[in-house]
This record gives C-alpha cells, structure tokens and sequence, in this order.
C-alpha cells in the first residue's frame, strides 16, 4: 500500500512538472510584443565628474604659543568673534617677569663695569701723554673699556629677550575672523620647549569657503580651472549648492595605490550654512549643451532582435556606404594606375613609383574626406548613431548625428527627428520580455568584455 502510495505520488509530481514547464513555454513564445517609447525633447546635457571632497575656510590659523607656562585667562571661547589683535588667553607671568627683573639688573651691572673701565681709560691716557705708564698698560685699559662695552650690549640683549618672552604670554590673535577651536583650558600647563602647541583655531572668513576635492587620476585630465561645480552636503541633503575650480594640484596623493589629485573649489556661503569638515559630494561640470534636442540614452543602445541578428556588427548603413564608397575609389585608383605601369619604359621606374604614390595617398586623403564628410557638420566628437522608431507597426530605423552623451542623455545634432518624436527605448512580451535596455536578452550567452561600462560623454 505504501509503495503503491510513494509510485502515485511521484506520478502526480511528474505531470504537475510537465504542465508548468508547458505553461511557462507557451507564454514565452507569445509573439506579441510591446514597444516602450520615449519622446524627444529639449533640454540640457551635461557631463559632469563626480568626487568626494572636504569643506574648509579659505584661511584658516593655527594659534600657538613660544613660552612655557600656564593658562592664567582665557578671553575667546568656541565660536567668538574676534578681531586682529584681540586679546585671547593669559600665560601666568611670574617667572617671564623674574626673568625679565634679572635681565635688568645684569644690565645696570655692566652698565658700572662700562663706567669703570672709562674712568681708567681716561686716567691711563693722561698717564702715557705724560709718558708715565707703558704702551701696555695703554693697551690693556682700551682693551678693558671695548669689554665692558661688549658686555653691556650682551646684556642688553637678553634683556630685551625676556621682555620679548614676557610679551608673548599674552596670546592675540593674528587675524579677524571665528574661533572654530579651542584646545587648552584655565590652569592647563602648556610645554613649548621642542614645538609650539597650538591653542586656538581661527577661520578668517566663513562666508567665503573651499572645497577640497579628491579627484581620480583617470578623471583629472578633464578637469579646468573656471570650470563649474555643483555640491551636495548630508546636512542639508535637498539643496543643492554651487562653487568654481580655482586650483588643480599636482601633488598626487597615494592611498593602498589608488592615485587622486587634491583639486580646490571656491564656494560662496553668505547664509553660513555650510560649516568646517563637512564632507560634499561633488559634481564638477566638464561639457554642457543648453537647450538643445536630446533623446534618452536608451535609444541609441536599443536594436530589435531580428536586425541584431542580421546585421551583427557591421554597422550602419551609412557607416557601410562610406567604407564602400572609399574602398571602390581606391580601387579603382589602383587599376587605372596599374595600366598606365605597363605603359611607362623601364628608365622611367623611379619617376613612375614616385607619381603612384603620390596619386595613391591623394585618392586615400580624397577617400578619407569622403568618409568624414558623410557623417554631418564638422563637430567635435560628432558621430553617427542609429534610433528606432515605430512605423505601419514595424521598427524603422533613423540616423542621427549625436554630440554630447551622458548617462542620461544623448544630444541630437542632426536628424529627421523632431522635438515630440517617440522612439522606441525597450519591449515587452513576446521573446524578448526579459530584454534589457539594450534589447539583447538577459539570460543570452555574452561574450566576454561586452558593455556595461558607465557613459562619459563622447
């Protein structure tokens, strides 16, 4: 009873199989197929660069201090105001001061010294007039007098050293602006015996900022000075604010072998939204078109699967009509050349070979201006592409000369297209329900290095 059970069981799974893969084959080969369409418009385009970057002051101090000592005063605070010459913090003086009094003192000590040894310079020199003292004893008075001359003005020095000191223990700022930091507190010691420690932060000017950007190297070629920059920060993740490339620097930064170009962007900041380290995503814009015809990306990569079969990767039929037209004016260049070889005495070899290849690269120059004539207007990066569109319900296609491309975009410089056209972007049903954007088959065997790579421009 049980294997008679286990057998219908199996039996049951069997046909519930076959009758799911016969639904699932029946509706695959369902021959309807339904375009999607998108119009021609006009609009922008832009190819833009994007990066990661880091919002900083334009001027931003360091404020440190030259002596030892401890914080007696703090008079700034984290986002004070100051201006050049404000009063920011108090080293506690005492031992400055003492240095400053011993100075003084050793100053008034070579002061006497200098006064002694005038007083016996002047009696030694009435002495040897008289010729009562000896040349030495002359000599050693005037060496004795330039000594404490010497002494004196060593003196002097260090006192003015310790005053110096002394002065420094008021810290002031060396310019207008916010302090963005502060790092010591009252009664903190600070050490500025091997460096000095910095104590305040100070930003010039928030309303005007910079961007530092960290760019690819396979990206930075593009980049240009005046160029425009769009910019994202996660504070304020809706708006959208703009700037200028006003530097690319050429030290290049390495990190685990990945090479990036620093590359600053000045922004303006007049409501002091934007704040110090803030990260931005940035888009720095290389090309735009403005107001021009466009049709999405989609239509140019959309091939319906029967012509994707027949013509493979021939190309164009333009494309085709060029290289044929150029190929035949070749060749027919060569066989009239060839006849008049026959003709020419031997003497004649080397004139001969001269004019052939003279008249074989003028028929090639002639051939190759044919070819870039074909394709349209003499414009930068222009060339041709081909876009589908729906007639007496079958695919037609239509050339186009296309410009600038984004991944969004493709500008239309040339085309029987107009604005308001449909084109076909993509089907549905049929054999090619699962087609992607390019209308090949998603579970069709690629070959290897197929696209998929993002579109920057032309």
């Amino acid at each position: 009873m049980n294997k008679k059970k286990k057998l219908w069981l199996i039996i049951v799974s069997i046909v519930a199989v076959l009758a799911v893969g016969f639904y699932v084959i029946a509706n695959g080969r369902n021959d309807k197929v339904s375009y999607r369409f998108d119009k021609v418009d006009r609009g922008d385009v832009v190819v833009s660069i994007s990066a990661t970057g880091t919002l900083n002051a334009l001027t931003t101090v360091q404020v440190g201090s030259q002596v030892s000592g401890t914080i007696a005063k703090l008079y700034a605070d984290f986002n004070s105001r100051v201006k050049e010459g404000d009063l920011l913090a108090q080293l506690d003086p005492t031992f400055l001061q003492a240095s400053v009094n011993e100075q003084r003192a050793n100053v008034d000590r070579a002061k006497a010294q200098v006064n002694e040894a005038q007083r016996n310079f002047n009696r030694t020199t009435e002495l040897f007039a008289k010729s009562l003292v000896s040349q030495a004893d002359m000599d050693a008075a005037t060496t004795s007098l330039e000594s404490a001359k010497a002494g004196l003005m060593q003196a002097q020095a260090a006192l003015q050293r310790s005053e110096v000191n002394l002065r420094y223990a008021t810290i002031r700022t060396p310019i207008s602006g916010v302090v963005i930091s502060r790092n010591v507190d009252v009664g903190q010691t600070v050490a500025a015996s091997l460096q000095a420690p910095t104590l305040f932060s100070i930003a010039n000017d928030l309303k005007k900022m910079q961007v530092q950007a960290s760019v690819d190297e396979a990206d930075i070629g593009n980049v240009k000075i005046g160029q425009h920059v769009s910019f994202r920060v996660d504070s304020y993740p809706e708006e959208r604010f703009e700037g200028m490339v006003s530097q690319v620097r050429l030290a290049p930064v390495v990190t685990q072998n990945v090479v990036t170009y620093t590359v600053i962007i000045d922004v303006a900041n007049p409501e002091l939204k934007l704040m110090p380290g803030m990260t931005a995503t940035v888009s720095i814009e290389v090309d735009k078109r403005e107001d021009v015809l466009r049709l999405p990306v989609q239509a140019i990569r959309f091939t319906p699967p029967d012509e994707g079969k027949e013509n493979g990767s021939r190309g164009t039929e333009g494309e085709r009509s060029v290289r044929e037209q150029s190929s035949s004016d070749t060749a027919r260049a060569e066989r009239a050349w060839g006849r008049r070889e026959r003709t020419f005495p031997d003497s004649a070899r080397g004139e001969r070979m001269r004019v052939r290849r003279d008249h074989a690269s003028s028929d090639s120059a002639q051939g190759e201006r044919l070819w870039k004539r074909r394709p349209g207007p003499d414009i930068v990066g222009a060339s041709r592409a081909k876009v589908w569109v729906l007639e007496d319900g079958k695919p037609t296609a239509r050339s186009i000369l296309r410009g600038l491309m984004n991944t969004q975009y493709v500008e239309v410089i040339e085309s029987e297209l107009k604005e308001g056209s449909q084109v076909i972007v993509g089907t549905t049903g049929g054999l090619t329900q699962t087609s992607g954007p390019t209308g090949q088959n998603l579970f069709q065997p690629r070959m290897p290095g197929g696209g998929g790579g993002r579109s920057r421009g032309f």
